[in-house]
Order: structure tokens, then C-alpha cells, then sequence
């Protein structure tokens, strides 16, 4: 009776030592990464957390999977205060990996992107563009069969804001965002020559800052083009310079000259890609242009469109634009 009495007392010493261990909260008070790979046992988790600091005791994490169950996930893990082992353990259960977030607004062509990139640690902004360039199969299936190989993703890495973990590669970044307009394009059923579509949102993503102007503007354009006039569009000739990195802040006269098929004063037609990456709204114009009589627009003081059918209309426009901006 005395060793039953002794061994209850031992039993219960154990269990509240091991509920202490389990519950009492343990681990770093800065910042710690653990990143664990596939298929990793949960002994070996065990060991990982425990060498790192964020766990008291390997063998008491390793029988917490009976008690807890699930499957412990893989990828990186950010500890930065004391908590309880059952805490860490269902955490790495529901994979509540450590991300970062890279958030990039409507109109950013692909040097935005790049720089976006590195300012969030993702890696360096070349690093980003060498890879954007190396991986335009992913955006094969929106081009025509007889157009030539593209040079870039520009317009298709969708704005919006990601999560990744923090060494994600440029190519997941790269995928994840086309896969993101991949989902868009079949939201708005986007069919026919969808590269086409997209040129045509860029340039209206880039000369519009009202959202209700976004279908004249692309009326606009598309009156233009069945006319054979040039777009005449700045932000075209803006991104040429970009290409041939030589923008210098301000349109010159050498820029309105340039050879670039992307300048739209020097030829007709839409330039031969994208020049930013649209949202949805100038999406949707683009798809649905309104139908109007004009062929001109010119930004006001209060950043809203005015827009004419004729040249004579639209100098008067152009000139009181002029006039107000001097007051």
C-alpha cells in the first residue's frame, strides 16, 4: 500500500512537471528564425526548436503529437517572445509559416516592381529583372501564336498585395503574380486578343486618375487607332526612355523624336507591349471602351479629362488649361 501511495506521488511529481514544461510559457525575447524542410519528423522539429531556443525540451514536444495530433508543417518559422510549447506546436501544425508582404499598386510597370522587390527584402531589384526576362513562357498562352517571343512579363504581373516567405525566389514572386491575373482575366472573361487588351489598359492605367474617365479614355483610343492617328501619348514615351535607360525625370525633345515603337508621336498604332501593369478597373475599360465622337483629352488643374472631337476644341482646352495653371 506504502508503494502504491509512492508511486501515485511520483506519477502526479511527473505529470505536474510535465504540464509545467508543456504549458509554461519558454522561448526567445528577439527575433528567431526556424525554417524546417519537408518531410521532417516531429523528433527532429523537436531538436531544431530546442537548439534554437524556443522550446524547453525536445522529448516533451515529441509527445505532444498523441496528445494534439496533426501534421507538423514545413517552412519558416519567427519567434520573438516566451510562449507555450503547445502554442509552438499547434502553430507549426497549421503552418503558420513567418511572411512578408510586397504590395504593389496599379500602374507600377516592371522597374517599380523590381525596386519594390528589394526594398522588401526579397532579394536584389537586377536579380528580379534578369529573372522576369528569362520567364516569359509564363504569360505564352495570352499571345498570339505568330507573335514574336516577348521580352517581358510587363502587364501581366497583376497589382495587388502578396505574402511571401522571406526567401522566396524571384520566379515564385514572378509566378505568383501571373497566376493572379490569370484569375482576373477569368473573372472578367477576358478572351480574343487579350495581349491587345492589355496594351490598351496600360496606357489607360498610366493617363487616368479618375475612375469614371477610364472608359472615355479608352474610346479615345480606340477612335484614334480606327482613324490611323498616332496615340500621342506621354506615358509611352516615357517608358521608352525607361527601356533605354536614359529617363531623365521630364519629357525632352529628343524623347518626342525617338525611334522607339513605343513612342506613340512617332507611330501609329498601340506600341508593342504593355507599359505598366493595370488594374482591374482600367481593365474593364479597356474591354469596354465608351462610344463616343472624341479624339482628344487634356488633364486639368484638378487632374480630371477634358475631351474634344476636334483639334480646334481641343486647343481651346489645352489653352485654358494654360491659363489656370498660371493662377
Amino acid at each position: 500500500m506504502k508503494f502504491l501511495g509512492t508511486l501515485l506521488v511520483l506519477v502526479l511529481i511527473l505529470a505536474g512537471a510535465a504540464a509545467w514544461v508543456v504549458r509554461t510559457p519558454y522561448g526567445p525575447s528577439q527575433e528567431t528564425f526556424v525554417e524546417i524542410a519537408p518531410h521532417t519528423g516531429t523528433a527532429a522539429v523537436a531538436a531544431q526548436l530546442e537548439l534554437a531556443g524556443v522550446i524547453r525540451s525536445r522529448y516533451g514536444f515529441d509527445l505532444l503529437r498523441p496528445l494534439l495530433g496533426g501534421r507538423l508543417q514545413a517552412g519558416e518559422y519567427r519567434f520573438d517572445h516566451p510562449v507555450s510549447m503547445t502554442e509552438v506546436y499547434r502553430r507549426i501544425a497549421r503552418g503558420d509559416i513567418y511572411t512578408r508582404a510586397l504590395t504593389i499598386p496599379e500602374g507600377y510597370n516592371i522597374f517599380d516592381i523590381a525596386q519594390a522587390v528589394q526594398d522588401q527584402g526579397f532579394g536584389t531589384r537586377d536579380a528580379f529583372l534578369s529573372a522576369e526576362r528569362q520567364h516569359t513562357e509564363l504569360i505564352a498562352q495570352w499571345l498570339p501564336k505568330d507573335a514574336p517571343h516577348p521580352a517581358s512579363l510587363e502587364g501581366y504581373l497583376f497589382p495587388d498585395t502578396y505574402y511571401f516567405p522571406r526567401k522566396a525566389t524571384p520566379l515564385q514572386i514572378l509566378t505568383a503574380m501571373v497566376r493572379r491575373f490569370h484569375q482576373v482575366s477569368a473573372r472578367l472573361s477576358m478572351t480574343g486578343d487579350v495581349n491587345r487588351t492589355v496594351i490598351m489598359a496600360s496606357l489607360i492605367e498610366k493617363e487616368v486618375s479618375q475612375p469614371e474617365e477610364r472608359p472615355l479614355v479608352a474610346g479615345v483610343f480606340v477612335n484614334r487607332l480606327a482613324k490611323g492617328m498616332p496615340l500621342a501619348t506621354d506615358p509611352t514615351v516615357i517608358y521608352a526612355a525607361l527601356l533605354q535607360d536614359r529617363w531623365r525625370g521630364t519629357i525632352y525633345a529628343s524623347d518626342l523624336a525617338s525611334p522607339s515603337p513605343y513612342n506613340t508621336y512617332k507611330h501609329t498604332g498601340l506600341p508593342p507591349g504593355p507599359i505598366c501593369n493595370p488594374g482591374i478597373a482600367s481593365l474593364r475599360a479597356a474591354l469596354s471602351p465608351a462610344q463616343t465622337d472624341y479624339l482628344y483629352f487634356v488633364s486639368d488643374a484638378a487632374g480630371h479629362s477634358r475631351f474634344s472631337a476636334s483639334l480646334k476644341e481641343h486647343a481651346q482646352q489645352v489653352e485654358a488649361y494654360r491659363q489656370a495653371a498660371k493662377h
